[in-house]
């Protein structure tokens, strides 16, 4: 994730975070141990940042400053995405496979809550207003529930999209845009939960952001590419541009200063054989191979 103001980027690295600086791309140092690290969030009025450890069912708070790891704080089964709500002080913990959130006092870390979401979390996104919106992967929906209560408020489908995992959001004209595994991007009206358009994409995508520079949203897929989609005319979305990246470059974020996009990847290897508790085994990481690439607006 990508730390404007503190000039920050920190990336997942499978038991670690590395920390660079946002501008010169220097490393800081690492956040560690933080086992199957997926997200990262940063509270900087309270110096303090938290990472989702996939494999501990945990989350790490951890300095700022120091980035020493001050506790390690129980979740709910596989913690994945997480979002930092300045609107209500919270953290939120998405748990993939336990179907919830756990909530933070972000200051503290201390747990105040669980939302119910009835289904697997992956990304999620704030209108910094008081309701946060999450796709359900396993659903092919997007939930709304309140930051505050954290009452479910809303449960809007995907139309054809489904196994939604990225989620961008265009604040100032209320558009939410859902990444999904069968190579579509879904626009929906965040007020109403329309579905306004329908997308095509790369294969394999992961994550989406927003560009408010261009007014773009953009999937990173795992194929090896960028998907810009833009309204190109009021209430038509279209992909204007696909960027070739490298295989695997699924985790994206973007500074919202430089509006620069940054995606993460490595070098692979064969896939391990499949098992009954890994019944779709990823390919291996090749050993030095873990690489940072940077695209930026012409």
């Amino acid at each position: 994730m990508a730390d404007a103001d503190g000039g920050r980027l920190y990336l997942s690295h499978g038991t670690q975070v590395e920390v660079l600086n946002l501008r010169t791309h220097q490393k800081i140092g690492v956040v560690k141990p933080t086992p199957g690290v997926h997200g990262i969030a940063v509270v900087p009025s309270a110096n303090v940042g938290y990472t989702t450890n996939g494999r501990t069912h945990s989350a790490t708070l951890f300095d700022l400053k120091t980035l020493q790891p001050s506790r390690e704080i129980p979740t709910g089964l596989k913690p994945d995405a997480i979002r930092y709500d300045a609107f209500s002080g919270r953290v939120f913990i998405f748990n993939n496979e336990g179907n919830s959130a756990t909530v933070l006092e972000a200051a503290t870390g201390k747990v105040v809550g669980t939302v119910e979401l009835g289904g697997a979390p992956e990304a999620a996104v704030s209108d910094d207003n008081g309701l946060l919106f999450v796709n359900l992967e396993d659903k092919n929906e997007v939930v709304v529930f309140d930051a505050n209560t954290l009452a479910v408020k809303h449960r809007w489908p995907l139309g054809t999209g489904q196994e939604p995992t990225g989620l961008a959001f265009d604040q100032a004209r209320h558009r939410l845009f859902s990444t999904c595994h069968n190579q579509q991007m879904i626009v929906l009206d965040s007020q109403s939960g329309k579905v306004l358009a329908t997308v095509p994409i790369g294969s394999g995508v992961d994550g989406a952001v927003f560009d408010t520079a261009t007014g773009s949203a953009i999937s990173s897929n795992g194929e090896g590419s960028l998907t810009v989609v833009r309204e190109t005319k009021p209430g038509q979305f279209e992909a204007i541009q696909t960027l070739p990246t490298q295989r695997g470059a699924r985790t994206i974020t973007i500074d919202p200063v430089s509006h620069h996009i940054f995606v993460i990847t490595a070098d692979y290897g064969t896939a391990p054989a499949p098992t009954a508790e890994n019944p779709r085994p990823r390919p291996s990481v090749l050993p030095d191979t873990f690489v940072l690439l940077e695209y930026g607006i012409d």
